[in-house]
């Protein structure tokens, strides 16, 4: 897996899921709303800390900065 998401991106990604994690503590979101976005809080959570989007790749979508040899 090459490495396709930027420190913005990732840093975006998150931002989001403590977000969405924080909303779920504070008990603002509960029940099927709560599952729903709770997964997606953790699949984004887990993108930023590989710096992998699986989504990215068929759209042709690389946010990380070439590095410069």
């Amino acid at each position: 897996m090459e490495k396709n998401m930027g420190l913005t991106d990732r840093i975006i990604r998150i931002t989001v899921a403590i977000f969405i994690l924080g909303l779920y503590f504070m008990e603002v979101i509960n029940g099927t709303l709560a599952l729903i976005l709770g997964a997606f809080a953790v699949i984004m959570l887990a993108t930023s800390c590989i710096s992998f989007c699986p989504l990215y790749l068929p759209f042709g979508i690389n946010t990380c900065k070439k590095e410069v040899k």
